[in-house]
This record gives structure tokens, sequence and C-alpha cells, in this order.
């Protein structure tokens, strides 16, 4: 990463790497998602055992999003780890890193997408170290759901409250509210399958709903954060259900506490 893409990143909120997987792997995770979505690589609560009978795209067609996982399989995890994406993270955060989460999004023809909000605000860290990774597994277009930004959002250092929605573009997430902006402001984020997007805790993003007949929008978003900074979050006064991916962690002591199961997102 270059002095000048560290730069735009701390004014816009977000930096593209284009084409920074490589076709072979971006395959395997797709077929790897599709064997976590049929329930062959552990149990995801919600998931019914009709699926191992259907085709990938049958089963893609009625999942929205798994939550970790990475808890389920091995090739996920050893992602969270990949060599370019964590050279990457430590020039973005520091040199001692730790994931915390990923979710795999299907998002198939006719899903809805996200409201506006702010990653900071469920993951709270201390020191606004958050950094979301989104690993486009397909093109990501407007037309199919990519995401849509507030370029400088982050800058300001405000989490806007989020409240209940009824808007049908969007799933059941809370949208942020009072914020500063209007819709001309948004940009959307167009990248090509192997591209990777990183963005700051505090940046206001959205998606919208994957308006095709036939595209699906399949990305695995990891969350990170800086090892030397503990996460308060899920009641946890040190969220310790962490993948240490760079340097040292100063909290190893304490051991790693197997937190959360893989669960089933569906549109609302």
């Amino acid at each position: 990463m270059q002095n000048a893409d560290l730069i735009a990143y701390n004014k816009t909120g977000y930096h593209i790497a284009r084409d920074l997987i490589k076709p072979d792997l971006i395959n395997r995770l797709c077929r790897e998602g599709a064997l976590v979505c049929r329930g062959e690589r552990g149990v995801v609560p919600g998931l019914t055992p009709d699926l191992r009978m259907l085709s990938d795209e049958e089963v893609f067609q009625r999942i929205l999003a798994i939550h970790f996982p990475h808890h389920l399989s091995a090739l996920y995890t050893n992602f969270l780890s990949h060599p370019t994406i964590v050279d990457i993270l430590t020039h973005l955060i520091g040199p001692h890193v730790k994931c915390m989460q990923s979710i795999l999004f299907i998002k198939p023809p006719g899903m809805p997408g996200q409201a506006w909000h702010q990653d900071e605000i469920p993951i709270p860290t201390q020191d606004r170290s958050l950094t979301g990774v989104w690993v486009a597994l397909d093109d990501a277009t407007a037309d199919n759901g990519c995401m849509w930004v507030v370029p400088g959002s982050n800058r300001t250092g405000i989490l806007y409250e989020r409240r209940p929605h009824d808007d049908p573009r969007y799933d059941g997430t809370p949208q942020a509210t009072g914020m500063p902006y209007t819709e001309n402001d948004a940009v959307p984020i167009e990248i090509e399958k192997g591209s990777v997007l990183f963005f700051n805790g505090y940046l206001l993003h959205r998606s919208l709903p994957n308006v095709t007949a036939d595209q699906w929008r399949r990305t695995l978003v990891m969350h990170y954060m800086s090892a030397e900074s503990v996460l308060t979050w899920s009641g946890m006064q040190d969220y310790r259900d962490v993948v240490l991916v760079a340097g040292k962690d100063p909290y190893a002591h304490k051991g790693i506490t197997r937190h959360y199961r893989p669960y089933l997102r569906r549109p609302r």
C-alpha cells in the first residue's frame, strides 16, 4: 500500500484494491460457500436437510447471508489471514491485528439491501480501529446491490443513532438517522470479482436491492481491529472470539472463547 493510498483512505474512509484475490481462490471460496449454505460444513440453525439435494444455484436463491462461516470452514479461517489483505491491514490499523467476525453474503436476485449504517456502532472498538474488508466473489454493480458510501463521513468521529425503519428496499438492519448528508453525497462502489474494499468503521454505507434477474452478489465480509485494544461486544468486556492475523496479542493470556455460532440471515 502506497503512502498516497493511505492518505486517501484517511480522507475518504475507504480503499479499493482491485484484482487482489486470484480467480482460482475466488472460485474455491464460492464453492466452499455453497457447502456452508448447504449445511455440509456443519450445523447452521435454519438450514434444512433438503438443501443437500439442491444445486448450488437453488441453494443460493434461498439465503441472504450466513454469519461466522469461518467457524465451519478451514478455508475461510485461513483466508482471514490472506497475506495481501493482512499487508494492507497493517498499514491501515498497525502491526498487531485481530479478526472478530466474518459474514458470507449471497444476495440473490430480489433480495433487499441494508440501510445506511456505521459498523462501529454494533462493533464498538475503543480506539476507532475497526476496519471492514469486503471481498467481491462476483462482480458488484449498482444493479445487483453493490455497496454505496458517503466519502469522508468517517472523519467527523460522529456515530449516528440507528432506528428501526419500514423502507422495503432494506432488510431489518436499523438505519442511521440525523446525518447531514443527502443522496447526492453517496457514491456506488462498483468493483470486479476478486477486488477488495477496505473501509473504516465510522464510514456511512448501505446497499440497495439486487434488481437483476440472474446475478448473485456474493461477498465475503470480515471485520478487523487492533489486537492492542479490547472489544466490548455482545455483553463481554473483552470479546475473545478472535483470530490473530498479524503481530502479537497482548491479551493472549485470556485465551480464545468461542462465543458466536454460525447463524442464518434471511430477509425480514
